[in-house]
């Protein structure tokens, strides 16, 4: 079994590059599915995060966390997102780990994880596709799909590694400045090599 992460920075397109790999019938799970999981369902989460930033206004209407707002808060404040990370982090790792251990007869599988190198999660897997696109580009998709002000845009893009030194770090590199159709011969492509 070969552990593969698929990482890039945010909106560079991993979710497509994911649906495509999961299409072709591999599995795939996703690192920010499980954070959201955890955010929404797990009370000892729930619990520790809410104490951690009961000083923030990170809690919609109903006292539940706000994604959004809590996004907000640790992206303009480097502590704050470390406390974050301590508290998702190690957990996870568990459930990746979980996930590698249900599925161990397979030949290969995936898990995107955004913050790979940031969270310093690379030696978890044998393999990292990184996902690239320009910085204009994702400029122009976070605006879009998020609704976020253009500083705050740009705040998310310089929050990450950049994608020079990823590129450095990584096993193989898919370019999504181009149409679909490239995306999916390239991703043929790095799926015959890693078979």
């Amino acid at each position: 079994m070969k552990k593969i992460a698929i990482t890039g920075n945010i909106a560079a397109g991993k979710t497509t590059v994911e649906n495509l790999i999961s299409n072709l019938g591999y599995k795939v799970i996703n690192a920010d599915d499980i954070c959201h999981a955890l955010l929404q369902n797990d009370q000892k989460v729930i619990k520790t995060i809410k104490k951690t930033f009961c000083n923030h206004n990170i809690l919609d209407k109903n006292f539940q966390i706000d994604r959004q707002k809590l996004g907000e808060t640790i992206f303009s404040n480097q502590i704050l997102r470390k406390n974050l990370e301590n508290i998702i982090h190690p957990l996870v790792k568990i459930q990746i780990q979980n996930f590698f251990e249900k599925n161990k007869t397979e030949d290969l599988l995936f898990v995107s994880v955004p913050l790979l190198f940031e969270s310093n999660m690379q030696n978890m897997f044998d393999k990292t596709i990184l996902v690239c696109a320009n910085e204009k580009t994702r400029l122009e998709r976070i605006i879009k799909r998020n609704n976020y002000s253009k500083e705050h845009a740009i705040q998310r893009i310089k929050s990450q590694i950049s994608q020079d030194e990823k590129i450095k770090l990584s096993d193989f590199i898919i370019d999504n400045n181009g149409n679909i159709n490239n995306l999916q011969q390239t991703i043929k492509k790095i799926l015959n090599e890693l078979s």
